[in-house]
């Protein structure tokens, strides 16, 4: 595995994609932790999923869709019956309201179907930059680089960059790769570090970046 260290962020980014794409094989859909058939349902699992764990959202919304299986559905309910299905994802009457907003904005402004342009998503209640990254790139197929804590914990330590800002880390980060490749190396920069490059105690001794990396044995 040893290897040349990369001289550039760039170059880094180029192994770090190869390597972990053979450590965590699949395509976004494939790896995408959050259980949905469609748009709509990725949509609504990724803003519930705001401070609890996918684990959980997977519990609620088995039941939520069954009972709202479209926009049109959610956008009408009655806001205390989403609330209960919803309760054990915490912070539920502020994600009730997000969800069924979500809705409403879908049928009133986009014919019912979850818009593709980055301008329009961010614009519907509950979904900034991550959210409509995670939706373009899982359930789109379209080019987008979630950043979450473990991608922004991750391409920091890597050296990949510098930026504290979710948003300026993924802007810096899309030029480093392509762009079909964006949003399933940002899932398993996110499985890596729950895996492997933990926040406290990251395991350098297993991981498969530890040659390449600068801070690896440093944290």
């Amino acid at each position: 595995m040893a290897t040349a260290r990369p001289r550039s962020p760039k170059g880094r980014a180029r192994v770090v994609a190869e390597r972990l794409a053979r450590e965590y094989p699949g395509t976004a859909k494939e790896l995408c932790a959050l259980q949905h058939r469609n748009a709509y349902e990725l949509l609504t699992a990724t803003i519930l999923s705001a401070q609890t764990t996918d684990e959980r959202v997977n519990m609620v919304t088995p039941t939520l869709f069954a009972k709202y299986p479209t926009p049109h559905d959610l956008a009408a309910a009655d806001p205390a019956e989403v609330e209960e299905i919803i309760r054990t994802t915490g912070f539920y009457r502020n994600k009730a309201r997000s969800i069924i907003g979500m809705a409403t904005a879908l049928v009133e402004r986009f014919g019912g179907e979850v818009p593709h342009k980055m301008s329009d998503l961010v614009t519907i209640p509950g979904v900034g930059r991550k959210t409509a990254n995670v939706v373009r790139s899982v359930a789109l197929g379209l080019p987008g680089l979630p950043v979450d804590t473990h991608v922004l914990r991750l391409s920091r330590r890597l050296g990949l960059t510098e930026q504290t800002d979710p948003v300026k880390v993924e802007l810096e980060l899309n030029p480093m790769v392509r762009a079909g490749e964006r949003g399933v190396l940002s899932l398993r920069l996110i499985l890596h570090g729950r895996a492997v490059c933990k926040a406290r105690k990251p395991r350098c001794d297993v991981c498969v970046l530890a040659d390449i990396c600068p801070s690896a044995f440093a944290v």
